[in-house]
């Protein structure tokens, strides 16, 4: 809570709406309290991490009655995300106890008496931001800063990320059911789908915008993906190897993931992506795209070194308040940096359609599927081991 990023996120988080994000932690404080004192809805169970890895069922009040725009639904598959073993083991900046989980794959339950485009009996992808979806940020397809709730609101993050609750839970309630929900297409298996409400969509969101240029340029241009380059990774990788896949979906030949890993290596390989240790980038040439999904101030220079000439380098972000980068070789270079925040609810869709057709096929990532009751010891075992994918699936 004192270190440096916890400032700098702290300092965004609060930069505006402070007073409604207040609010809302004293009113969920409040009725926590008097669910305790006289009780007047179910209770459920919810996954809650605990510092030192501890992962275990809870019993918390379930949700209300939806407002009118809201939704209430059971998430039926429940995945981790890439940054949740480091929250879990105390390596990031949001402080624990927490309930977990951000990307799930839902039935909808119930919904307000305003709620027009889905219906009880739906499944539906619930993205991890809280976005309204009529803002004018929302509008614009900026719905990682929607402007109706207080920056960074998401599911999954506890009190830093507004106290939402997480989708490890048996129900869930979504506060903008029309502006958030997406319809899981026909044919298309929750378990599949369960990470696009994250990890897929940060994926395709690296390469999409930038890889049609690219291509144009030159039909066998290389995608170069940074991912684990420490001795010991604390992130999982599946967002790097969903990205590959996105990449090799939208037409590239040639894509590289760099590793230390070799598991993660090998994994790569079965997915068709080329992979190689970060020794091996000595002497190579440039990649006119590459990625930055290390979260890590080296792999972030690394990326930025073996940027092409007017190249692009996207970074999935990084858990410092400052990083050093080349930036008189990137001058020379011409080369682009792209930072910052998924928009999350805008390229679901997209990313869905890819699904759908079968070109992106995230359950080739997957590692483990448990089922709800197996959630507990599942958990542990991903935030303590080396699994890529943990997905829970409800009875």
């Amino acid at each position: 809570m004192l270190s440096p990023m916890s400032a700098a996120a702290g300092t965004a988080a609060l930069e505006r709406d402070a007073a409604g994000r207040r609010d809302r932690l004293v009113r969920d404080a409040r009725d926590r309290l008097a669910q305790r004192r006289r009780p007047t809805r179910p209770r459920m169970r919810a996954l809650v991490v605990r510092p030192g890895g501890r992962v275990g069922f809870v019993s918390v009040p379930g949700p209300p009655s939806p407002a009118p725009r809201a939704a209430v639904v059971r998430p039926l598959a429940m995945a981790t995300c890439d940054m949740d073993r480091p929250l879990a083991l105390g390596r990031t900046s949001f402080p624990l106890p927490l309930q977990l989980g951000h990307e799930c794959v839902a039935e909808v339950l119930e919904v307000g008496a305003e709620v027009a485009t889905v219906r009880p009996g739906e499944r539906v992808v619930v993205p991890f931001q809280i976005s309204c979806g009529g803002c004018a940020a929302c509008l614009s397809g900026r719905t990682g800063n929607c402007t109706a709730v207080p920056p960074i609101s998401m599911y999954g993050f506890g009190v830093a990320g507004g106290h939402w609750g997480g989708v490890f839970s048996e129900r869930l309630t979504v506060p903008f059911a029309d502006g958030m929900l997406v319809g899981l297409p026909d044919g298309v298996d929750p378990v599949a789908a369960a990470s696009v409400a994250d990890t897929v969509c940060d994926g395709y969101r690296h390469v999409a915008p930038h890889l049609p240029a690219v291509l144009a340029r030159d039909p066998d241009a290389e995608v170069l993906i940074v991912a684990g380059l420490g001795r010991r990774p604390v992130f999982s990788p599946s967002s790097p190897l969903y990205a590959g896949q996105v990449a090799r979906a939208l037409g590239a030949r040639r894509v590289t993931v760099v590793d230390r890993r070799p598991a993660v290596r090998d994994h790569a390989e079965r997915l068709g992506l080329t992979a190689i240790p970060p020794a091996d980038l000595r002497g190579r040439p440039g990649a006119p795209l590459t990625l930055d999904m290390s979260a890590s101030s080296r792999g972030l220079w690394t990326a930025l070194a073996h940027t092409a000439p007017d190249g692009v380098c996207s970074c999935a972000g990084v858990l410092h308040r400052g990083v050093r980068i080349p930036a008189g070789l990137m001058f020379a270079r011409n080369a682009t940096l792209h930072l910052g925040r998924a928009h999350t609810r805008t390229v679901v869709p997209a990313v869905l359609d890819l699904v759908a057709r079968g070109e992106l096929r995230p359950q080739d990532v997957t590692t483990t599927v448990a089922a709800w009751e197996d959630a507990p010891a599942a958990l542990r075992e991903h935030v303590l081991g080396d699994v890529t994918k943990t997905i829970v699936t409800a009875a």
